[in-house]
This record gives structure tokens, sequence and C-alpha cells, in this order.
């Protein structure tokens, strides 16, 4: 199946739904880290899918990885601060890291298909 949005991409759905339980997440969190580990985990999460669509309308399969390269980037950033979180006691995100987990893999997958789309202007399999 081809997307024809990046809505349309199972990876995209899961990294979004992942972005809104961060938020959740870190509504715990104590006020002083409001404009700490609070944002920086927000806006490194919300790049995760905001990359990707940006990457999925690129017309080159250079640019395309590019983008879902720096989606990936923001994900392994994002697991540095869900571990600082975890550590500095301020909630379970155990539930988090098994979707970021999951999230990646997907990612991954979708790089890896992107590279190999020889299509014109193609978009590799939904994931």
């Amino acid at each position: 199946m081809t997307s024809k949005t990046f809505a349309d991409v199972q990876v995209f759905r899961k990294a979004y739904d992942w972005v809104l339980g961060v938020y959740r997440f870190s509504e715990m969190f104590p006020k002083h880290e409001l404009f700490g580990l609070a944002s920086q985990l927000r806006r490194a999460a919300v790049s995760v899918p905001a990359n990707f669509a940006e990457g999925f309308k690129r017309e080159s399969r250079k640019e395309k990885v590019r983008f879902f390269n720096i989606a990936q980037a923001s994900l392994e950033e994002s697991r540095l601060y869900l571990m600082l979180s975890s550590d500095l006691g301020y909630g379970d995100c155990g539930p988090l890291m098994s979707s970021l987990q999951e999230i990646s893999r997907m990612l991954e997958g979708y790089v890896r298909a992107t590279r190999a789309d020889r299509r014109e202007h193609g978009r590799p399999p939904d994931f």
C-alpha cells in the first residue's frame, strides 16, 4: 500500500500518539522543570513526527532519508530525557520507553525501504 499523506503511515501515527503520551507524562513534572526538562523533552518528542512529516513530502530519496534521520536523532534525544526523568523520580516512563523502542525499529525500517525504493517519486510501503 502506498500512503498518500504522512498521516496514513503507521510509524507516523505511532509517533504522534507517543508525543501525546510524552505531554501527559511531563505534566506531572515539578513546576521548576516547566522550562527545563519538560520543555526539552516535549521539543525533542514533537520533532519526531514533525520531521517524518516534512521528509515524507520531499522529492528526493536523499532528502527524505535526511529528515527521517533527524526524526531518529530526536527520538534518541528523547530517550535521554526520559532516562533522566526516571532517574530524577519524575514518574514511570517504562511504557513510553517501550513505545520509543517500537518507533525506533519502525523508523529504521522506513529508512531502509526509502533507501531501497527505486520508483520515481515513490513512497515506501506503509509500515
